[in-house]
């Protein structure tokens, strides 16, 4: 077990924040992953796994597969007390992992019979036909702990600290490449290990904040200088568009004291706490209030509806979708009368006010969001500049709700702000603050 002392040892300031941390490295292997043809996932799931504990990532290094894999681990035996080491476990011959650091620790790599029989049954059952190969995959090397996989062939191991006592090593964790065979082998077998090694004095508590159309500068206005006026806590931002994460990372304590400054000074501007996406929010309050939901886009083009059905359990809440990208579609979908058009165009107030209430009269929803707007490059005006937009709420219970917004940006990134600003619209709409 890593001593608490050792902890207090490596006890760091970050601008006006300090947090124990154990040095703890993450090693992705693969060419793949330096040409490009594949990216990484790892990073972020174990990042967050790991930080109640206490732990956090130092530094993630990607190599290719071959001597930079070893020449990565021979640097870094010298300076971290953790390495997570991911990929190069497989049969083929680029995966070598398991070979390297068996080469490092002067550890003999042994059969285990076990790990044979376990990829035997799984070849068998899938009617698939072993080669010459893939036993390397139950070489362990010796005094290894074998971290079982149930989602593949390739286990992935453990080598507790200094396992050969004439080399100076970490704690060694070399799991296979593939997410959904890494991820539930984290969760399942190395956390637990984690915990046996990790000082309890280490542990940290993480709350998220997520919060829609308001920028990162007035939230830290509101609550900058009192956040960091607790001690030992971390805050910070991450801004996308038309939202931006709040995170603050410390001790119990002063998380709690965090927590309550941030639910004073923002309150209802926070939309989840949970990691959750405003669609999702969206869902979820329509379904507790046993209410619908219908779309008419123009310049999103269906991106409303898209993150809609990509949230489980959208069916009971979302009626109809109309893509009316041009005139002649809003008229014959919506009803829209062709003079409103012609006197306002098709990018105004009233005609997205018109469109939001066409679209709840024929899906027959409780409410009914409309966009209408200019992407860009071209198309604008003076009175109407590219990125100039208009978003319509209908409803059952009350007027129109209709808000002009300003979006210069690029045409996806233009899209994506437009679907957040509805979807915030609308569940400031579901929670009556609108």
């Amino acid at each position: 077990m890593l001593s608490a002392g050792h902890a207090v040892a490596l006890r760091r300031r970050v601008g006006r924040w300090t947090f124990s941390a154990v040095r703890t490295v993450l090693i992705n292997t693969g060419t793949e992953l330096l040409l490009g043809d594949v990216q990484d996932k790892h990073l972020s799931f174990i990042s967050h796994q790991i930080l109640p504990l206490g732990l956090r990532i130092d530094e993630q290094r990607t190599v290719p597969d071959g001597t930079a894999i070893r020449d990565a681990l021979n640097e870094l035996f010298l300076r971290a007390e953790i390495i997570f080491v991911t990929g190069g476990l497989g049969p083929t011959s680029d995966d070598t992992t398991r070979e390297i650091v068996a080469e490092l620790l002067g550890l003999e790599l042994r059969r285990d019979d076990a790990v044979m029989t376990a990829i035997s049954e799984r070849l068998s059952k899938r009617s698939i036909r072993s080669t010459n190969r893939i036993p390397r995959q139950a070489d362990v090397p010796a005094g290894a702990r074998v971290l079982p996989n149930e989602n593949g062939t390739a286990p992935g191991l453990y080598l507790r600290k200094d396992l050969n006592p004439r080399i100076r090593s970490p704690h060694l964790f070399l799991l296979p490449g593939p997410p959904r065979e890494l991820q539930p082998m984290f969760c399942e077998s190395v956390m637990s290990i984690l915990r046996s090694i990790v000082p309890a004095s280490l542990k940290l508590s993480r709350r998220l904040y997520k919060i829609a159309m308001t920028g990162e500068s007035i939230i830290e206005e509101a609550i900058g200088e009192e956040i960091l006026a607790i001690p030992g806590i971390e805050l910070g931002y991450c801004a996308r568009p038309a939202e931006v994460d709040l995170r603050i990372i410390g001790e119990a304590a002063g998380v709690d004291r965090a927590d309550a400054i941030i639910r004073r000074k923002l309150g209802s501007s926070i939309f989840s706490t949970n990691d959750e996406s405003l669609e999702e929010v969206i869902v979820k309050l329509l379904t507790e209030r046993k209410e619908t939901i219908a779309l008419a886009e123009s310049c999103t083009g269906g991106l409303l509806a898209h993150r809609i059905t990509n949230v489980p359990g959208a069916s009971a809440v979302f009626l109809a979708a109309y893509v009316t990208y041009s005139n002649d579609a809003k008229i014959d979908a919506l009803g829209l009368v062709s003079d409103l058009i012609k006197k306002h165009g098709a990018v105004s107030e009233p005609v997205a006010r018109a469109m939001a209430e066409g679209a709840r009269a024929r899906a027959r929803s409780t409410y009914a969001i409309a966009t209408t707007g200019i992407a860009g490059p071209t198309g604008g005006s003076a009175e109407k500049p590219a990125g100039t937009v208009h978003v319509a709420l209908a409803s059952t219970d009350q007027e129109t709700i209709a808000r002009r917004f300003f979006f210069p940006s690029d045409r996806e990134t233009f899209k994506q702000m437009i679907a957040q600003a509805a979807f915030e619209l609308l569940r400031k709409k579901l929670r009556t603050e609108v």
